[in-house]
């Protein structure tokens, strides 16, 4: 899996920000080859250069998968409305994301005690 990582900096207005966040939301919905969406809300910042306040994450099949649909209207609106909503203030990478479930983990974990 592909996704789009969206590092949103705290916004100068917050209200105005998450009023019009559900329109973001709802133009992400209607991109083509979006096959999950998760957003978090930062609740506290450890470490690093920028406090962030939220991260977004689009998830798609395949870079191409991704690229594609951020080249499309709604992924062109969904864009130009986070540039307005943020004033710019984000950071935006892709990722090739992997992930393991808990029962791999486990199984794994009883392997190498096993052979240990």
């Amino acid at each position: 899996m592909y996704k789009l990582v969206i590092l949103i900096e705290p916004p100068t207005d917050i209200n105005a920000f998450e009023s019009q966040w559900p329109e973001f939301l709802h133009l992400v919905e209607a991109m083509p080859g979006l096959r999950k969406e998760a957003t978090s809300r930062i609740e506290q910042f450890l470490y690093g250069a920028t406090p962030y306040y939220q991260m977004h994450e689009l998830f798609f099949d395949t870079q191409a998968a991704a690229e594609q649909s951020l080249a499309s209207p709604s992924g062109q609106a969904a864009g130009r409305l986070l540039q307005q909503i943020t004033g710019g203030r984000m950071t935006l990478y892709f990722a090739d994301h992997r992930e393991d479930d808990l029962a791999h983990i486990q199984r794994f974990k009883q392997d190498s005690r096993a052979s240990g």
